[in-house]
């Protein structure tokens, strides 16, 4: 099934409603982490190809604003309905390229298609305003109209879902896309491109454009004059960088950046909650996740047993690849992401750090890593400051409620931040005092399309999902009215 599914892969770009060789022809290889073995050659854009997305999407975009809402409403309810009818070959795909186990294949594009249904209702619901000044001299309208051309760039870990997030709001909102996908996932974004064109999407609406050259595209996007938005998710080092370059022209940004999720158990916790959501919240897709908890502050009074429990159960994980049975982790995307969790762990160990099960990467073809508990961390190891991207939890003991706020806050990233306790009034008192845009309680799955996403501090500006995702990609306008 996976030779004849890959076959039927789209590789080449999709820009205005057609599937195109890169202007000079040139292409890169996408690889099976389980493997290491090379899935497909795929086209690989120019800054002539990124001309020409613009071009279209710019093309396209009166047009696609002209629609009825209703009429655009539609258009991404039957994306919905296709991504759930073709799940399976989706959830293969982002499994071959990504790594990750079927079954969270099946979870993501359950997640994923959520957005489109999500937006399909947002569409026809975007309100504006009209209400009489306070002093009486006029009546004020406000209008909501679409942004424009929105350059969209996603990263790896969640191909399916990082897409669907931007794009249907966007289009909700009347704009066009150019989207730019991770060099390591772009069969995903591709076969995207495809759905949505059986959907109805009109040529020039969505272009797809995988590139090795990713600074040349966003440079040359975002120098042009009528792209008006990007939306970008990634890492906060490349955030700053793309948001110096739209600082240029003033284009419109929002950023989801990096974390370095604390995940916090008070004394008072139900263990058998807190162990079923730190398997959640540390390994889900293997911990390469921008919410997975990243640094586990447990109280003293429970760190024995709540690090002999968790342990047990990451010990208990099978490892491989991920459409095989029976699997619970899969590989890491690359060897650059293996190389940096063995690096960070050997790190912490040879500060003193004791490994409680794991530890090192799995001696056979592909990039896997044992899951992992590490205890008895220095402050300043490593690990505990990095964004680990991987199947390791380090834990850390605390004392008391004050402590743990000034650890888990001594950071610059803000993402997300998870908190187990059953005082539910301290859980939700320690969450308003946690830096972090996204918070859990006593669960380790927080995720939803109906929920505004992002972070603070250093980990993004704007917010995806819920009302607030149509709204980033909507510009309003206030006309004072006399009558």
């Amino acid at each position: 099934m996976n030779n004849t599914l890959i076959n039927e892969l789209h590789t080449q770009l999709y820009i205005n409603g057609q599937w195109t060789k890169s202007s000079d022809e040139s292409q890169f290889s996408v690889f099976n982490p389980a493997s290491e073995e090379a899935l497909l050659a795929v086209s690989s854009a120019t800054k002539e190809d990124a001309i020409s997305a613009v071009d279209a999407a710019y093309a396209a975009g009166p047009k696609w604003n002209q629609l009825t809402p209703r009429a655009r409403a539609e258009i991404l309810r039957k994306a919905y309905t296709l991504m759930m009818e073709r799940k399976v070959e989706i959830a293969t795909v982002i499994s071959l390229e990504e790594g990750k186990t079927l079954s969270e294949g099946l979870g993501e594009v359950n997640y994923a298609a959520e957005f489109f249904r999500w937006y399909s209702e947002e569409a026809v619901r975007d309100s504006g305003l009209l209400t009489r000044s306070p002093s009486g001299n006029n009546h004020i309208m406000v209008v909501h109209q679409p942004v424009g051309v929105c350059l969209l760039i996603t990263p790896w870990n969640f191909p399916a879902a990082m897409a669907t997030r931007k794009i249907a709001p966007a289009l909700a909102a009347g704009c066009t896309v150019i989207l730019k996908p991770a060099c390591e996932t772009p069969l995903t974004a591709l076969l995207l491109a495809g759905l949505l064109e059986d959907a109805g999407v009109p040529a020039g609406v969505v272009n797809v454009i995988p590139s090795t050259q990713s600074s040349l595209m966003s440079e040359t996007i975002l120098d042009d004059p009528r792209v008006r938005k990007i939306s970008f998710t990634g890492s906060t080092e490349v955030g700053r960088v793309l948001l110096k370059k739209a600082s240029e022209r003033i284009v419109n940004c929002s950023m989801e950046l990096g974390g370095n999720a604390p995940f916090i158990v008070l004394a008072d916790a139900d263990m058998d909650i807190a162990i079923e959501s730190a398997m959640v919240a540390k390994m889900r897709n293997a911990g390469e996740s921008c919410i997975g908890a990243n640094r586990f502050y447990v109280h003293a009074s429970v760190i024995q047993e709540f690090s002999a429990r968790l342990a047990s159960e990451m010990a208990k994980l099978n490892v491989g690849d991920g459409l095989e049975e029976n699997i619970d982790v899969g590989p890491l995307v690359n060897e650059k992401t293996l190389d940096k969790v063995e690096q960070l762990v050997d790190q912490a160990t040879a500060l003193g750090a004791k490994v409680l099960t794991g530890g090192k990467r799995i001696d056979r073809k592909g990039y896997f890593y044992e899951p992992t508990v590490i205890v008895d961390l220095p402050e300043h190891a490593d690990i505990l400051t990095q964004e680990i991207f991987g199947p390791v939890a380090p834990i850390i003991s605390f004392e008391d409620i004050e402590q743990v706020i000034t650890m888990a806050n001594q950071t610059e990233l803000g993402l997300a931040a998870y908190i187990m306790s059953n005082d539910i009034s301290c859980a939700l008192n320690l969450a308003l005092k946690i830096e972090a845009g996204v918070l859990g309680i006593n669960r380790g799955f927080i995720s939803d399309p109906a929920a505004p996403f992002g972070g603070v501090k250093q980990s993004g500006i704007g917010r995806e999902g819920a009302q607030d995702g149509i709204h980033e990609f909507i510009e309003k306008k206030y006309i004072a009215i006399e009558w």
